[in-house]
């Protein structure tokens, strides 16, 4: 068990106030600082650090000796990597509207794209890796994001709330097939509109939009939405898809997972959020990145209702959100204030840990370390089980990442 220092990804959507009050740096930051990542991901694998100061790379320890770093079956299920990427993310500002491929339509899509000769690394390139990338995001503060496609009796209520002349022709292809098929039909007519279509019907829906929140009707929330990104993104068909999607508002400790092809974007807020280890990325829109509307198409599931919201299942005085995901398990621990009991969290699996508030001691073996806001640590699958209680009197929060599985389960050697 070691600490780690991590990277802070400086995307132009982050904050510059989460990240830095998290890990008690200076705020408001110079520039916005999107994604904290803790983990093993070449593009920036987090530093271990030994009692004496010295650094490794997490990357290079793995791949040293992934028995003992991974443990013998995860190692030879991922290939020696390790399968899941933990971050916290901090959006001021809109994501993409994106979808992830299953292992399937990734491994064909880089295997495709290999035989191109795209370089991996160049802007057009959809499949960087031949892996899935399922995610699970657990709210911080409180989390906006638009996930998966509303029902499509509930999108026509919102259409006729909002009907204006352009729209008319959109809402009766809809009433027409009020279904997952009427929604790929309406939904591929937007994404793929020529500009100057959008611009003419845009702004006509922005007014009714605004009309409808002055009157504070039945949907406010989700006519801000159309606002906002309005705003940020003018002239973009992101705005139309996003009249489609539900608008899920995650309160601290609320999670939602997102299985492959589900559209989404993130809105704003702060969140823990594990992730298989993969870059691959189809986009639809609000964004100035590569977008490839037949891709896209190939790989966004078109079901439809509201999005599940779980808080996850107690075991014992851990909170564990299970998904169908194999390559990670998210749990979270929580102390009030004057709260002191002891938690024990079984070894045998490669973890990660983060304090996510307050201060927690850390114990295993002959080690022992204090973890605070923004700290975290590496444990390898050799170590033996530890256990955890907040430092102080003010309690204190963490969360453990690990592979997939049973919660629990003690041997993955």
């Amino acid at each position: 068990m070691e600490l780690l220092r991590n990277a802070v990804r400086p995307y132009a959507w982050g904050s510059r106030t989460a990240l830095a009050e998290l890990l008690g740096e200076p705020s408001p930051a110079p520039h916005p600082e999107a994604e904290l990542w803790m983990g093993a991901h070449p593009g920036d694998p987090s530093r271990v650090l030994d009692d004496a100061g010295a650094e490794q790379s997490l990357l290079a320890r793995i791949e040293a000796d992934p028995e003992r770093e991974l443990g013998g079956r995860t190692a030879a299920r991922w290939g020696n990597r390790l399968p899941f990427l933990l971050k916290v993310l901090a959006a001021e500002e809109p994501l993409s509207i994106q979808a992830h491929p299953s292992a399937e339509q990734a491994a064909e899509g880089w295997r495709r794209e290999e035989a191109a000769g795209i370089p991996r690394d160049a802007p057009n390139r959809n499949y960087p890796d031949p892996t899935p990338k399922p995610e699970l995001l657990c709210a911080l503060t409180e989390f906006h994001a638009l996930a998966g496609f509303r029902d499509p009796v509930r999108t026509l209520a919102l259409l006729e709330a909002v009907r204006t002349p352009g729209l008319a022709a959109y809402t009766d292809l809809l009433a027409g097939q009020p279904d997952s098929a009427g929604l790929r039909a309406l939904f591929t007519m937007w994404i793929t509109l020529p500009q100057q279509a959008l611009e003419g019907l845009l702004p006509d829906l922005i007014d009714a939009c605004v009309r409808h929140v002055k009157e504070r009707g039945e949907f406010t929330r989700e006519c801000r939405t159309v606002l906002e990104l309005g705003e940020s993104y003018p002239g973009d068909a992101g705005v139309l898809a996003a009249l489609l999607m539900n608008r899920v508002v995650l309160q601290p400790g609320e999670a939602i997972f997102l299985s492959a092809g589900n559209l989404h974007a993130y809105l704003r807020g702060t969140g823990v959020e594990v992730l298989a280890n993969s870059d691959n990325v189809l986009r639809g829109g609000l964004t100035p990145k590569h977008v490839d509307v037949p891709e896209l198409l190939r790989v966004v599931d078109f079901g439809c209702g509201d999005m599940p919201v779980t808080t996850g299942e107690l075991v014992g005085r851990v909170r564990v959100y299970r998904t169908p995901a194999p390559e990670f398990e998210l749990s979270r621990v929580s102390w009030s204030a004057g709260e002191r009991d002891a938690v024990e969290l079984p070894g045998g699996r490669p973890r990660i840990l983060l304090c996510a508030g307050g201060s927690v001691t850390v114990r295993g073996g002959d080690r022992e370390l204090v973890l605070g806001p923004g700290r975290s640590a590496w444990v390898p699958a050799a170590d033996p089980g530890l256990t955890a209680l907040p430092t102080g009197a003010d309690g204190g929060e963490l969360f453990q990442a690990t592979v997939g599985g049973a919660a629990g389960r003690h041997d993955e050697r």
